[in-house]
């Protein structure tokens, strides 16, 4: 992590406090917490879901003109993906036809999975970037899975 600029490195670790206390509330809390927190947790999840498919779009936005117009379709695409999936995880929950604990199961999965994506930028993206990415990606999925089999 020491190649990772300072700002990247630790803004993204205070990035896995949210996710790390609701799974630390859920399994150590009083009985009375487990239910918000595994709220707390899937809407944090979600959400920070659907900040990676932001940071895709600001690096297919960023990429040279000639890239976008040949190579990046894909990247576009992907860009819009985690909203939507977040977006179909939570609604279930959200309408009362769903539990929390495989929500957090697929949110934590499509977390893990946004490395697939992440690799790919290797070309456009800088040198720490899967640095920075594989902890903060295995973090959060982990804490969303923790939190989800309290």
């Amino acid at each position: 992590m020491r190649s990772i600029p300072f700002w990247p490195r630790w803004l993204g670790l205070a990035g896995l406090l949210p996710g790390t206390a609701c799974a630390v509330a859920a399994w150590f809390g009083p009985a009375g917490w487990v239910e918000p927190a595994r709220s707390i947790g899937a809407l944090y999840a979600a959400l920070i879901l659907s900040f990676l498919g932001g940071m895709w779009w600001g690096i297919a936005a960023g990429a040279p003109a000639a890239e976008r117009r040949r190579t990046l379709g894909w990247l576009w695409i992907a860009a819009v993906v985690p909203s939507l999936v977040a977006f179909a995880c939570l609604l279930p929950w959200a309408l009362g036809y769903a539990m929390l604990e495989p929500v957090l199961v697929m949110l934590g999965a499509a977390i893990w999975l946004s490395l697939g994506v992440d690799a790919r930028l290797a070309s456009l993206a800088p040198r720490w970037w899967m640095a920075l990415r594989v902890p903060l990606s295995l973090g959060l999925g982990a804490a969303a899975l923790a939190t989800a089999f309290a």
